[in-house]
């Protein structure tokens, strides 16, 4: 019998509802987390599209939300069906829940969460209020799963009571490997196109490829608000650089299929489902040691952040010229994500810890 066979589940993503119509890797895992719960045999419903989220720090738009979220958890209270746990997917101090802990109280079920972040940084400032909010949502939870041992620390060290915390590895939806790349073709990039951390790690390519010994050519999948200052930067590097523009996913999947590596450096990353995506595929992986990015690589000597362009081009142009390591390397990179980061490793991990939650609650 399926784990959750017969189980009703709630799930609420405030920060973006997994039928956003914005592409982003929060909304990819949304609905990956969706899928991992309804493929285990439970009934998933989304308990509230109402979106949570001050992207600038502003006291009114924060009071607004509040008052919006008071008013859905009355409503979910009085009229949710019946239901054994509430999920609760990215509560953090831009987009804390605002509704879960009241919902899951009144109704006598447990609250979990997927990937919470605490910041004490932030109790004061323009997010104080959604900071404190977050907090106290963290602090209603009866489990907290987190991605990376970044978000661990923090956890941890805040852990009000009993509250279970478990580690559960970033995932990609499905049960097997996809066939393997040949390793024949150009260098891979795939990344949004849009300023800030994004633009950063292009702006680190660009100034690695410089540095790049060799005949080497790179496809860049992508597309976004920033594209134009992203073509500026690989305008030097002529036909050499090709974009591929925004890909589906079967496309995106013969543009792994056919690539030799893949190369993002990561800048201020998550984790990032890409890197996984590639090393499913059979990838050797050129990035920089980064928390959460190391928690989804093959773990290699990748050159630190702070020792900049020179050395990420001294590590991909060692894999570039040394076929037997990148074949290896590749074949190391597959095994470690079919053992770990798979979703039938996922699901069991999620249910080991959630079912005797429901049991002392029933």
């Amino acid at each position: 019998m399926q784990p959750g066979a017969g189980k009703r589940v709630a799930f609420y993503a405030p920060m973006k509802p997994p039928h956003h119509p914005v592409p982003s890797g929060d909304r990819e895992m949304a609905r990956n987390l969706v899928d991992l719960v309804r493929n285990s045999g439970a009934e998933v419903r989304l308990a509230s599209d109402l979106r949570i989220f001050d992207k600038h720090g502003d006291a009114k738009v924060q009071a607004d939300l509040q008052r919006q979220a008071d008013a859905e958890a009355e409503r979910l209270i009085r009229g949710m069906p019946e239901t054994d746990l509430w999920i609760t997917y990215h509560n953090y101090y831009k987009a804390p829940d605002l509704i879960g802990p009241a919902v899951a109280r009144a109704r006598g079920i447990p609250y979990v969460q997927i990937e919470s972040t605490r910041a004490k940084k932030r109790l004061t400032g323009p997010w104080a209020e959604f900071a404190k909010a977050a907090h106290a949502a963290a602090d209603a939870a009866d489990a907290v799963f987190y991605f990376t041992e970044q978000d661990r620390f923090a956890l941890e060290r805040d852990r009000r009571g009993r509250q279970t915390l478990a580690h559960l590895p970033p995932f990609l939806p499905i049960e097997e490997l996809p066939a393997a790349s040949s390793l024949d073709g150009p260098m891979l990039t795939t990344a949004m196109m849009r300023a800030g951390d994004k633009l950063a790690s292009y702006s680190i390519i660009a100034e690695m490829l410089t540095l790049l010994p060799g005949d080497w050519h790179l496809d860049i999948a992508g597309d976004g608000p920033a594209r134009p200052g992203v073509e500026a930067l690989m305008a030097p590097f002529g036909s050499k650089v090709r974009f591929l523009g925004q890909l589906s996913r079967s496309e995106l999947a013969a543009a792994y299929a056919r690539a030799g590596l893949f190369l993002w450096p990561g800048v201020n990353e998550a984790f990032g489902m890409v890197y996984l995506e590639a090393q499913a595929h059979g990838l050797p992986v050129a990035a920089q040691d980064r928390p959460g990015v190391r928690d989804v690589l093959l773990p290699a000597p990748y050159p630190a952040a702070d020792e900049g362009a020179e050395a990420l081009a001294s590590f991909t142009g060692q894999l570039l010229a040394n076929r037997t390591l990148r074949i290896q390397t590749a074949r190391n990179a597959r095994d470690f994500v079919a053992q770990k980061h798979l979703a039938p490793a996922a699901a069991r991990r999620f249910w080991e810890t959630v079912l005797p939650l429901m049991d002392l609650s029933a």
